[in-house]
């Protein structure tokens, strides 16, 4: 099993930036996959950014591309989300997740940071 805890949220203006980290602990040497999620007000939950960390390739949805940058500390067991020129339509809950398997079926998440823009 792995645990997942992310921190760094908070409210920032137009612009700005935020650092978002989740650090793993558990069975963290069966993670095949580590990605970070948000979930607007009212709205489903997206993919914002994914590694595969076998070969650390990452994929990034087209509204974080330029703007947010996915990063993995392997000695801190720790996944960054660097956020610049935050935009209110980044405002949400933003989750990380890990995946076990090499499809990267999403199985384990933590508990969110809230992401606020005004």
């Amino acid at each position: 099993h792995v645990q997942l805890v992310e921190s760094g949220g908070g409210s920032v203006q137009a612009g700005g930036s935020l650092r978002l980290s989740c650090t793993a602990s558990g069975y963290t040497d069966s993670i095949t996959c580590l990605g970070w999620f948000r979930q607007p007000p009212g709205k489903e939950r997206e993919g914002v950014a994914a590694i595969y960390t076998p070969g650390g390739t990452i994929n990034y949805d087209d509204s974080a591309k330029g703007r947010f940058t996915i990063a993995k500390d392997n000695a801190r067991n720790t996944l960054y989300l660097e956020m610049n020129s935050l935009k209110p339509e980044d405002t949400a809950m933003y989750y990380c997740a890990a995946s076990p398997y090499w499809s990267c079926q999403w199985t384990y998440w933590g508990q969110g940071t809230q992401v606020t823009v005004s």
